[in-house]
């Protein structure tokens, strides 16, 4: 079953996919989020195109793992998104996959805007999910 992780920010969706077997996250696009009615009709559009079977969250939580007001924003937001789609959704922990995402980029001589860490980020918090959730490969 593919899924999609999403980092949702006040401006900008990163966007992951994993594969069909749900084994490895991609990065897959950035949705510029200037309404949010447009921006959950391009991730059902991804979710539909796909074949996706659930939705992966990244959860903003503070360095001391409180819930803080960024919490309830992205709350709403996947709320509203649960209108237009029954697939599941779950949250993960997203603190630092920002961090984490800058310094893959540029470790690798990757450029690219801050559109381009959103999306890593996404693929960091969905690949997180897809490692804890997958049975261990017996060898």
């Amino acid at each position: 079953m593919r899924s999609l992780g999403l980092d949702i920010g006040d401006r900008r969706i990163g966007v992951a996919l994993s594969d069909p077997e749900g084994i490895l996250a991609s990065t897959f696009s950035v949705i510029e989020r200037r309404e949010d009615s447009l921006a959950i009709k391009a991730i059902i559009d991804v979710i539909d195109q796909k074949e996706v079977g659930q939705v992966i969250i990244g959860l903003p939580r503070s360095l001391d793992g409180s819930l803080g007001w960024q919490v309830e924003k992205v709350k709403k937001f996947v709320q509203r998104l649960c209108r237009y789609t029954k697939i599941p959704v779950d949250y993960r922990d997203e603190r630092l996959t920002t961090v984490m995402a800058q310094r893959m980029r540029r470790a690798l001589g990757d450029k690219k805007g801050k559109g381009g860490y959103d999306a890593q980020a996404a693929a960091i918090i969905l690949q997180s999910y897809l490692d804890e959730t997958q049975p261990p490969e017996l060898t």
